[in-house]
């Protein structure tokens, strides 16, 4: 009975991993043997891993990622280009430490979005917040923000986030309002956030899609002078291989 309690205060106390560990430790003979501060040990990492577990599938939730992407599945077989070397640098979240960009460009169908997504999952599980947004999603609310009045309040959310992913920049030319908000939002980030930016647009053709020449060089000079770059290559990898 009083093993019982025990577990219902736990649970109350929200210390749901150490209840798991302590049920599991009055099932196990193998237990007995150990001493308290050994015992104790034990619970004590279950909650840690009970805790950061929840936390990563909190913050993978919250990053919307478009793709259920990791580091550990990227193809490195197929011709596309990629430099293992670079991208399990990149997977050590290094470069969100120091508020680096990432610019990943290359044709329809290469991997442009899984590599954003599984730099962004990689990130949720080191402990940062990410999100990821379509770049016609990201003008399209900043437009329904700014008729409703909380658009300051959603560049200060899109601040915040310690990795921001762009894909799709470039689809179609920026008009004024797209270019300037792209501004607001890169320079709110600038040199307290990370900015992944995926394109089918190679990055020197960038300046042309945004538009006004002096509102592009303030956006490229944000984005490109720190950022890591990958351009992928070949076929897409959406066409059925033969067999």
């Amino acid at each position: 009975m009083l093993h019982e309690q025990t577990l219902e205060k736990l649970h109350a106390l929200k210390l749901h991993g150490m209840a798991d560990a302590f049920r599991e430790q009055l099932q196990s003979p193998a237990c007995d043997g150990l001493s308290f501060a050994e015992r104790f040990g034990l619970l004590v990492d279950r909650q840690w891993d009970w805790k950061e577990n929840a936390r990563m599938q909190r913050y993978l939730r919250a990053a919307k990622l478009k793709l259920d992407a990791c580091v550990e599945d990227i193809d490195f077989a197929a011709p596309r280009g990629i430099d293992r070397a670079v991208l399990m640098g990149l997977a050590s979240c290094d470069w969100i430490r120091q508020h680096r960009n990432v610019l990943v460009t290359g044709p329809t169908g290469a991997g442009k979005t899984f590599i954003a997504c599984a730099l962004a999952h990689k990130a949720c599980r080191e402990g940062y917040r990410a999100l990821y947004l379509r770049c016609p999603r990201l003008f399209q609310q900043l437009a329904l923000a700014r008729a409703d009045g909380s658009y300051g309040r959603l560049l200060a959310r899109l601040a915040k986030v310690q990795l921001l992913v762009l894909d799709d920049l470039g689809l179609a030319p920026l008009n004024d309002s797209d270019r300037r908000d792209l501004l607001e939002v890169i320079e709110d980030r600038h040199g307290s956030g990370s900015t992944l930016v995926a394109s089918q647009l190679p990055i020197e053709h960038w300046h042309d899609t945004i538009g006004d020449p002096t509102l592009a060089d303030a956006i490229l000079d944000r984005l490109i002078h720190n950022a890591h770059k990958i351009t992928l290559k070949g076929a897409s990898m959406r066409k059925p291989r033969r067999a």
